[in-house]
């Protein structure tokens, strides 16, 4: 589905949809019962230019806003059903409550692929890949300053004392992905840990944010991580989030055309970095 909307809309960019009612435009500004129109807005602006959407879910549970996000996720598959949704909840836990967390994500929401922290293992991981053709983005390297208090120490315990995001890859590439339904969350501040993760995870999808906002070089980001098949196709896709860019873009009635205006230039730019 995700290499099939590649090619259909030529992208690897992912819209996120963080919504902040402090930011939306005058018309819906400071209005917590205005993030569906918002967000509808701009999935209808932008739902040709992009490879996924990525809602956040604290975005709308802080707003007491999960039937918006309900609403927004059937209005999604409605107006691009060929456009995965990823949904942003890096859920974490194990045993039945992982269960719970799985059915929130793929039954009640009805999304493609949701984000995870592996960091309980194995076991916070498989309740999901129970939903087939449905995925996981496991956190591998982030892009906050912080991420460097666990994912890039060494484990001591294990052949070759790998850092911790290069076992999380090695794992998420090899025994745990059963039925080839594992990515990896990489940041984009971090190009070399981009290329290393696509070198030991040749063929996983790999969901990058940090690029526009956040500071993260969209040229760089592609050149760490897409790899070309002999036809020219992904050997293992790119999905380069863009949140407050493209949402914020204008603060006026003009904000779905600027959205739109703004995903289309950071599309031809990642685009353009493949050559």
């Amino acid at each position: 589905m995700l290499r099939a909307a590649e090619r259909q809309n030529g992208s690897m960019l992912c819209v996120g949809l963080d919504p902040e009612p402090t930011k939306f435009p005058s018309r819906y500004k400071g209005d917590s019962n205005k993030i569906y129109d918002f967000c509808a807005a701009i999935v209808d602006a932008t739902a040709d230019l992009v490879s996924s959407f990525k809602p956040q879910i604290a975005y709308f549970a802080a707003h007491r806003a999960e039937g918006q996000l309900e609403r927004l996720m059937e209005h999604m598959r409605r107006v691009a059903p060929h456009v995965p949704i990823i949904l942003d909840a890096k859920r974490g836990d194990i045993g039945s409550t992982a269960e719970q967390y799985a059915k929130e994500a793929f039954e009640r929401y009805g999304a493609d692929a949701v984000t995870l922290s592996p960091f309980m293992g194995w076991d916070s991981v498989a309740p999901y890949l129970q939903y087939e053709g449905k995925g996981a983005f496991l956190l591998c390297r982030t892009s906050n300053p912080g991420g460097d208090d666990l994912q890039n120490q060494r484990l001591a315990s294990v052949e070759g004392q790998p850092l911790l995001y290069e076992h999380v890859a090695k794992l998420a590439q090899g025994p745990w992905n059963l039925n080839g339904q594992l990515g990896l969350v990489v940041g984009a501040t971090y190009p070399a840990e981009i290329e290393r993760v696509r070198q030991l995870a040749p063929t996983l999808p790999l969901l990058i944010p940090g690029v526009g906002a956040q500071g993260g070089d969209a040229v760089a980001t592609v050149k760490a991580g897409w790899r070309a098949n002999a036809d020219g196709s992904s050997a293992g896709s790119v999905i380069v989030n863009s949140s407050r860019a493209v949402l914020y873009a204008s603060g006026g009635e003009d904000f779905a055309t600027a959205a739109r205006k703004v995903a289309m230039q950071t599309r031809d730019t990642l685009e353009a970095a493949k050559l």
